[in-house]
């Protein structure tokens, strides 16, 4: 059997696998709304290549495209970052067949390369080259343009891939896009505005003489395979660690969180809500990256104009508060799904488990609340907003989260997977997700039109503490509905471990 053949039967048995998989047909609304964003940003793209088309005609510059290309790559990396996750490799089930692994391995790697996420960008690179090649540029130009910009964008997605992996690993490896495109940037805000202007005149003096060259070319096909040889020994080698069970027997620290002791059943919870926190890679991984993401947004509003707007001052401070929860709730009750009989066996079990979730998330409110003391000292957020977006959060947006309880019935993994998939479970998690992070910012927008700003955020903060008070109510209600669904939901659960 070829490599040819290999990677056909990989990708029927792989469409296969995800067909028969019990949460086919919900993934099916995560499709619709993943399908309809990427229409979105063909047609965004196709705007942009055309009028960068017809400026590059109108001058006679085709090189235009190679100058704002730079931005493009950074965008890409962080539109993959946030929302692309590592391959997925199927490859356990076929480490025992007679078929080489590295072809296994190769065959996947290969797959991503077709991914809508590289292809996507020919929407921008084909209408511009079109209206090149209508103005003075040949047509072998024209083609040779094409390629070379999508080789640079296939060595993007190599280079986010090797990132992504090592990030997965440890966290520590984030260090490594921070010192890359840090060393890249830093110099143009640092420089004096003369030595600025001299130094982007260099860079794009350089990026006109040699972007579009054969030059560059043998340059992005060479930083192309090394880029994919890394990779392809790489996910090789985690691969192997994760079907080999490979992991970590130093002896640590058991902290025993004896304070919380007092809180009897709901204390235990909190304890096992803590130090899931901190064992499980999953969902730390989650925790640091949130934390480095709000002191990020935290020090661009505070010393920079970036946000200036109310609308954007209103949405990130929203975004600040509810991240936590959004990443995390959005699958409540999928980590428990690994023990969830051992959960029913004492009544009224769950509804503590519950409330103990909440407690632990309405705690982790206060460190959002400490990292954006830097924006209210520099008058950019009032306190009234902070309280407003705080309390709206334990209140009305919690609320819409935990209902996700009643609805959940996938199993999740206690840690990270390279071969994890089925990310949507259901349509109900994209509705809520969109509800939490944008109907609180409409609502204060039109309060605001109709009253003054410090009006509509208190008008907000009761809503918010009427919702976080009458949380044993509707806390138990969840719970009810909840148990109306067991037996259905303990089938999605024993079938998806």
């Amino acid at each position: 059997m070829n490599k040819i053949q290999l990677f056909r039967l990989l990708r029927q048995n792989k469409k296969l696998s995800e067909k028969r998989n019990v949460m086919f047909e919900a993934n099916q609304y995560g499709k619709f709304f993943a399908y309809l964003g990427l229409a979105f940003f063909v047609v965004y793209f196709v705007a942009i290549g055309t009028f960068l088309g017809w400026l590059a005609a109108t001058e006679d510059e085709h090189q235009i495209i190679f100058f704002i290309l730079p931005f493009l790559l950074l965008l890409d990396f962080g539109m993959r970052f946030m929302a692309q996750q590592t391959p997925v490799m199927m490859v356990k089930p076929y480490m025992l067949m007679p078929i080489s692994k590295f072809s296994a391995v190769d065959c996947f790697l290969v797959s991503m390369l077709f991914d809508s996420t590289n292809l996507i960008w020919l929407s921008l690179f084909l209408p511009y080259t079109f209206i090149c090649i209508c103005g003075s540029m040949t047509l072998l130009q024209g083609l040779g343009m094409l390629i070379l910009l999508q080789l640079i964008i296939l060595v993007n997605s190599q280079w986010y891939l090797l990132v992504r992996t090592l990030v997965n690993r440890s966290m520590f490896w984030l260090a490594l896009p921070i010192v890359f495109y840090g060393a890249t940037l830093l110099p143009f805000f640092l420089l004096s505005n003369k030595a600025f202007d001299k130094l982007f005149d260099r860079v794009f003096d350089f990026i006109g003489d040699w972007g579009f060259t054969w030059a560059a070319f043998l340059v992005f096909l060479v930083l192309f395979v090394l880029l994919f040889i890394i990779n392809r020994h790489l996910q090789m080698h985690l691969i192997y660690d994760e079907i080999s069970k490979h992991e970590e027997t130093n002896l640590k620290h058991v902290s025993e969180f004896t304070a919380l002791n007092r809180f009897g059943q709901i204390g235990e919870y909190i304890k096992l809500e803590i130090k899931s926190t901190m064992r499980n890679k999953a969902i730390r991984t989650r925790f640091i990256q949130g934390v480095g993401i709000i002191i990020m947004l935290s020090l661009l509003i505070a010393y920079t104009d970036m946000y200036t707007s109310n609308f954007a001052r209103n949405i990130w401070c929203l975004y600040c508060f509810v991240f936590f929860g959004a990443v995390n709730l959005v699958k409540v009750m999928g980590p428990e799904g690994n023990y969830i009989d051992l959960l029913l066996v004492h009544r009224e079990n769950i509804l503590t488990l519950l409330r103990a979730k909440y407690y632990f998330y309405c705690a982790i409110v206060l460190l959002p609340f400490l990292l954006l003391l830097p924006p209210i000292i520099s008058g950019k957020f009032s306190l009234l907003m902070i309280l407003a977006y705080l309390f709206i959060t334990t209140g009305p947006e919690y609320c819409l989260l935990f209902q996700l309880a009643i609805w959940n019935k996938q199993t999740l993994p206690l840690n990270d997977k390279i071969t994890g998939k089925n990310q949507i479970e259901n349509k109900l998690q994209l509705i809520i997700e969109l509800v939490v992070f944008f109907v609180p910012v409409a609502l204060v927008l039109i309060l605001q039109a109709i009253f003054n700003e410090d009006v509509a955020f208190i008008i907000m903060i009761v809503i918010g503490l009427a919702f976080t008070l009458a949380e044993p109510y509707w806390m138990r209600s969840i719970y009810r509905r909840m148990m109306a669904h067991r037996y259905e939901n303990l089938e999605g659960f024993h079938s998806t471990r």
